[in-house]
Order: structure tokens, then sequence, then C-alpha cells
């Protein structure tokens, strides 16, 4: 069959003659600073030596080498990157990336998308750099428009059959397209995202994806996951190089048909800026009749800068947006746990929920029961959610504020001057007598260690063990079953603090407990 053998024809970038980057794991660019041009969060410089012969472990499975593409029949793609105030360096390198790893058959086009930038080196020195570029084109923004409305744009412009959009500060890796887009010949209703290296913020070394992929998720708070690839995923996939059904994405990195993106209403452009748009079109996806997938066989690295170019200031109205639109009643436990939610102004959604109608789109409940099993779906019942609040200390509540997202246990619960905002202060007490922090993901379950009478936070299990109940008594007391104690409020000792503790049960105020669901 003609096609199955690589196309020879990459672009291949001149070596500029002042010294090679070096392999895999070495640093990728070089860089010789001038004054005032750190002024991004993601390095600048004046030169930017990129490694045109750069050779990265290859990190995918062994089954990915061995894959054959019909390159005469695989679709073309438009690689779609908008940026604002992006660094030279980092931008740069995602674009000679993109053009020395895309086969030129299958390459249609890379559209950059500048949306308004201030930045001196971003206006006709970028002009004449991109002019020497085969198939690249510039598009300026007239105005501030985001990286919704950005990536429109280069949409909207696109001549190829697949739109792969692309952050700025990417490095793809050899063999990254194909996979991709040979995903979509087989199903046009596929979104397709690669795996996520990564590169490091400080040094630009491809630090790769040592684990195997992973899949998105979301909490309850509207805010996106990371998670293993549970069991029923596994079994579902043919081989370890199969595509891997994943409930969101992460929104920076996905192809999809151009033909489908605009069956699906492409983006949301009541949604200002970015934040929660990755949500909101997952949610769509699926629930309109697509899939979300990540294959293990494409490799795009990322630089995730401390700090983002785009504001996120306009991430919790995209985020109702989302929350209207598609998840139907479950939108409570999101506003529960976001109380000042209710009351963010969101714009209009009259034409999304339009469109949901027209695409025949099913229910959030469909969604978490097939999509989503994984995720607990709190109880909240009345009465029993919100701030767990002090009788005693009356300005004092339940708070627990881990260090990191990404270690929320085995920190003590502490009392703080109640704020009524959720987040560290949202607890629900469920039937299965359980005090559960789920703003988070993982859920953490309020627990006492073994001769202690501290309370301290734990995963959460699918049988509640006897050092996680308690029992909220109709008098509001708050009994621990294993230790026999009840919950009293105390200040800590040598502070000004309060927390927690156990104690025996008396008939204190300070013994008293209830739930509140927000602020009067």
């Amino acid at each position: 069959m003609g096609g199955l053998s690589p196309p020879l024809t990459m672009m291949r970038l001149p070596q500029n003659g002042t010294g090679w980057c070096g392999g895999w794991g070495a640093v990728s660019v070089l860089y010789r600073a001038l004054p005032g041009m750190f002024m991004h969060p993601t390095h600048s410089s004046s030169l930017c030596i990129l490694c045109t012969d750069w050779k990265q472990r290859h990190c995918w499975d062994a089954g990915c080498k061995e894959k054959k593409y019909d390159y005469d029949h695989l679709p073309t793609t438009s690689v779609v990157i908008a940026f604002y105030n992006e660094a030279w360096s980092t931008l740069l390198r995602t674009v000679y990336s993109v053009l020395e790893t895309s086969p030129d058959t299958l390459l249609e086009e890379v559209i950059l998308v500048d949306d308004y930038s201030d930045r001196e080196h971003l206006k006709e020195r970028l002009a004449t750099e991109l002019a020497g570029l085969p198939k690249v084109r510039l598009i300026r923004a007239s105005k501030r428009e985001g990286l919704v409305r950005a990536r429109l744009l280069g949409a909207s412009a696109a001549k190829g059959d697949v739109l792969t959009f692309l952050d700025c500060h990417c490095e793809c890796h050899e063999g990254w397209l194909e996979p991709l887009l040979q995903r979509i010949h087989e199903k046009e209703s596929a979104v397709v995202c690669p795996v996520i290296d990564v590169i490091d913020w400080n040094t630009f070394e491809y630090l790769g994806n040592p684990g195997e992929p992973q899949i998105g998720g979301f909490d309850w708070r509207l805010v996106f996951t990371w998670h293993v690839v549970p069991k029923r995923e596994r079994i579902h996939m043919r081989s370890p190089v199969d595509v891997i059904r994943s409930p969101t994405m992460a929104g920076g990195l996905f192809a999809v048909s151009k033909r489908y993106f605009e069956y699906l209403g492409s983006y949301d452009t009541g949604m200002e800026v970015w934040g929660g748009e990755n949500l909101e079109f997952s949610f769509r996806i699926w629930q309109c009749g697509g899939t979300l997938e990540t294959h293990p066989c494409s490799h795009v690295g990322h630089v995730f800068p401390r700090q983002a170019p785009y504001s996120r200031s306009k991430a919790l109205a995209n985020s109702v947006r989302a929350a209207e639109v598609w998840m139907d009643e479950f939108k409570e436990l999101y506003y529960h746990r976001n109380p000042h939610a209710r009351l963010e102004p969101f714009g209009d959604v009259t034409e999304r929920k339009q469109l949901r109608a027209k695409l025949q789109c099913k229910d959030f409940k469909w969604f978490l029961e097939t999509v989503y099993p994984e995720l607990h779906v709190p109880e909240d019942r009345p009465g029993f959610f919100g701030m767990l609040q002090n009788k005693g200390l009356k300005d004092y509540c339940f708070d627990y504020n881990p260090p990191n997202e990404h270690q929320i246990t085995g920190h003590q619960v502490i009392l703080y001057h109640c704020h009524g905002m959720g987040q560290n202060q949202f607890f629900e007490y469920t039937s299965q007598n359980e005090i559960r922090y789920n703003t988070h993901q993982p859920e953490g379950c309020v627990s006492v260690e073994a001769g202690s009478d501290v309370l301290i936070m734990h995963l959460c299990e699918e049988a509640t063990p006897e050092d996680q109940k308690f029992i909220l008594q109709e008098d509001g007391s708050l009994f621990h079953v294993q230790s026999k104690k009840c919950v009293q409020a105390e200040r800590k000792e040598l502070s000004d603090n309060f927390v927690p503790l156990l104690r025996d049960c008396t008939n204190s105020e300070h013994q008293k407990w209830f739930f509140k669901e927000r602020m009067v």
C-alpha cells in the first residue's frame, strides 16, 4: 500500500553555527539575555538557539514505533497557536518544533494568532522572522480577544481538515502528529489529545513523562484534575498503544476535525479570556455524542509557567456558564462549594442551551454514570453541608487548608473565622456518618488516629472505617464512634488559634455543632 513509509520531506532548519544543544535530557534552548527581556514569566532571550537535531528519548511504549501510517489518506491539519506577550524563545521553539516534526504532506499550515500583544519583539521583528518560514501565517487581532476567541480567529482561517490547537510554549516530539490524525481519520467524532510531557520551567530541559499517561477529571469546584487510568478503561483498551478515553482535558493541546468542531458549536464565544472552557468543551464532546481521548503515542512537551500571560479573572464566569448549560441539577453541587459563583454575572447562555437541544445531547447524569463513574457524587442533604460551625465559638468553623492541591491528607483540621466562601470551609456530613472534605479530588474524610485527640484528614474509603465515623446527634454533639468522645472547640496551647479536639462528652456549648449553608 502506498504511503505506508514515512515521508522524507520534513522541514529542516539550518544550523545557526553557534553549536548544537545536545541530546535529550540536556537543555534544549540556549540563551543570551538582553536587559529588559525577562519581563514575562516564561523566560525570554535575545538569541534562541533551537535544536534542529534534538534527539529526545522515546518516552512512549515500544509498540508506538511499530505503527504504520497510510500518509496518502490521512487528513491534513492546520496547527493553531494563539499567544499574548509570549517570550520570544518559547514561541519560536513551539513553531520550529512543529515544522521539524510534522510530515510535510500532513501539515497544511501553522497559524499564529497574536492576541493584541504589546511587547516590541512580537511586532515587526516577529513578522520578519516568520516571513522566512514556509507554511507559517501570522494573524493579528485588532483588540484583546482572550484565548478562546483568539483560537477561533485561527480556526476560521484554517484550511486543513483537522484543527490542532497548541499552547505557545510547547515542543513537539518526533511522531507526535500522525497518531492524532490517524485516530480522527478512523473516527471523526473523536477529539484527541497528546500526552503532555513536562519541560522544566527553569532550565527548559525536556523532562518527558516518566509515568504512564493519565486521564483528566475535575472536582466539584470545577477545577481540572489529573488521575490514573481506571481499571475499567484498562480493560477497554485493546493494547498499551490504544487510545485512552478521558472524561476531561486540560484544554491547551488537542486535535479535532474542523467539520466536527463546527458541528459541536466550536468554542463558547461568551467565555472571556480563558479558564473553564476546557471543562465546558469536554462535557459537550461527551454529552453530544463524541469521545475525548488521549493517544499514548503522541507526545508534546509543555512549559508550565509560574504565571500565565493571560489573566484568569473571568474563569469563574466561564465555569458558571459551563455549569448552567451542561450540568443540570448537579450544578447545585458546584454552587454549594462556590457560594460566590451564584452572584457572578455570566452573560446570556440561551444560544448554548439551544445548541444542546439541537444536537440532542445527553444529560449530566448520563455523563457521571457512563463517562466518569469514578467521581464521587456528594449527597448534600439539606442541613448537612456547608460550614460546620461551633455553637460556643459562634464565629468559628471547621477549616482545612492543605499545603498544596496534590497533598490533601495528613494535616490537622483547625477552626477559623467563618467566611462563607465554601472551599476550605466546605464540609458534608454523609449518611455513612462521614465528615467529608469534598471540594477537592481525591476526597478527604475527617479522621482520628489511634491514641490521638487531634482531627486530621485521611482519604475517604468505600467502606467507612471506624476512625472516620462521627454521629451528629440531635443536640448538636459530634460523637466519635471509635473513641466514644465528642468534638470540642478549644484554644490551641500557647496560641490564639482554635482547634477541634476529642474530649469526654459534656453538655458544653463548645461541643455543639451545626451546619450553615451560607452567610446571612
